[in-house]
């Protein structure tokens, strides 16, 4: 479980991972989970360099929104069966919890990046795979796609990087408890009826559309963007009231920006506003 010796380099369009690939478009960079021979599993290293990754698109100021999606038809297997797995089944209880915190911190990571960041989920996307979809900000399905959190499938509880407490949320507490309990298999149409896709693509077009949307995000105002995501976040511990003071903070905030002078500068002109960040 050694740390991959490959820092995270900034500009994010200069660095080169060792366990996934990183493309950088302008404001988008796309990671693709790339072992499709295995169906994407992830590693020891992949989790940590992953993890590295995300903490470092809140330092990188030129990328304004993440995608992430699997090579050759797959999102994600979850961890590999063989590098994970079975040393796990040799670890000692100190061993095992350095482990599922260093799987949740992946979590923490993609929530806690400044990005919105966006999942573009072809064929199968199970287990930790299921989770990195679950922590994105959006998620995008081609009709193939098939999400399972296989947790209960191998003798473990549903309650695996931040599941019981995110999951709920976005497909409801029944639901979710049903995934967690039984690890079936959700397809693209019931995890679009029940919330947890916003749309289904054309297989073809799965990571075309993410990436799409993500322009479409990363066209907005970036402050103002930031913000939507960090309340969303915050405001899951707050009461109503809570969130009502805390938005108003954060609008107002938002309302110092150059982007929120632009907006209403091209609203009196009758143009559509180019927001630059700032």
């Amino acid at each position: 479980m050694s740390k991959p010796a490959n820092p995270v380099t900034l500009p994010l369009s200069e660095y080169s991972p060792k366990h996934f690939l990183l493309e950088v478009d302008g404001k988008i960079a796309t990671v693709t989970l790339n072992r499709p021979e295995r169906k994407n599993p992830l590693t020891f290293d992949s989790y940590r360099e992953l993890t590295d990754f995300f903490r470092a698109c809140a330092m990188d100021e030129e990328v304004k929104t993440i995608v992430v999606s699997g090579a050759g038809g797959n999102f994600s297997s979850g961890g590999d069966v063989f590098e994970i797995i079975g040393p796990l089944v040799q670890m000692d209880t100190k061993g095992l919890t350095a482990f599922t915190r260093m799987t949740g911190d992946l979590v923490k990571a993609m929530r806690a990046c400044p990005q919105p960041v966006i999942a573009a989920v072809d064929g199968i996307c199970a287990g930790a795979g299921a989770i990195i979809a679950m922590a994105s900000d959006m998620r995008l399905a081609a009709p193939g796609a098939k999400v399972a959190f296989l947790f209960n499938k191998v003798g473990l509880s549903g309650c695996d990087m931040g599941a019981c407490a995110i999951l709920p949320r976005i497909i409801g507490q029944s639901r979710a408890s049903e995934l967690l309990y039984t690890g079936r298999f959700m397809a693209a149409e019931e995890g679009e009826r029940w919330g947890f896709f916003s749309r289904i693509v054309a297989p073809d077009q799965v990571l075309a559309q993410a990436q799409a949307l993500a322009k479409q995000v990363s066209d907005g105002p970036t402050y103002a963007n930031t913000m939507t995501k960090r309340m969303l976040a915050m405001e899951w511990a707050m009461s109503v009231e809570e969130a009502i003071e805390a938005e108003a903070v954060a609008q107002a905030l938002c309302m110092t920006t150059e982007d929120f002078a632009r907006a209403f500068e091209a609203f009196s002109n009758k143009r559509s506003p180019v927001f630059q960040g700032n």
